[in-house]
């Protein structure tokens, strides 16, 4: 067991942490691939079967420059709109997850091309929160 020492939100708190080996006969914690849900196209624009299918089996959002979310949780804010010009770094989303907001920054440059969640929606991890072009 190893002893470490937390602070959340101000609180500390000390746990214990045990290692399972498969030595002990315990389970070790194995990578498993998510699916990732299929994005719905911006308007106007037709997505073939096809490359919705490959852009899953790849693991990554079918739409080119999409962005996915970072994890699952509940949209609480939408901080662009289409059209905005974004740079690298620009806040463009908060999600929240277990009561903490996590902000979601543009990855590229470039303008917001479509918006594919609103306020309110639930997300899960992967899941195409816009387009940037």
């Amino acid at each position: 067991m190893k002893r470490f020492r937390v602070t959340v939100e101000g609180k500390t708190y000390e746990v214990l942490v045990e290692a399972v080996d498969e030595a002990e006969g315990g389970a070790t914690p194995a990578t498993v691939a998510r699916p990732r849900p299929a994005v719905s196209p911006g308007p106007g624009e037709a997505q073939p079967a096809e490359s919705v299918k490959a852009a899953a089996e790849l693991d990554r959002p079918a739409v080119a420059g999409a962005v996915p979310s970072p994890l699952s949780g509940k949209v609480v804010a939408v901080a662009v709109t289409v059209g905005s010009a974004v740079t690298v770094g620009t806040e463009i989303a908060t999600i929240e997850a277990m009561k903490m907001n996590t902000h979601i920054f543009a990855p590229t440059a470039g303008r917001v091309a479509a918006i594919f969640v609103k306020p309110g929606d639930g997300v899960e991890e992967g899941t195409a929160l816009l387009q940037i072009e």
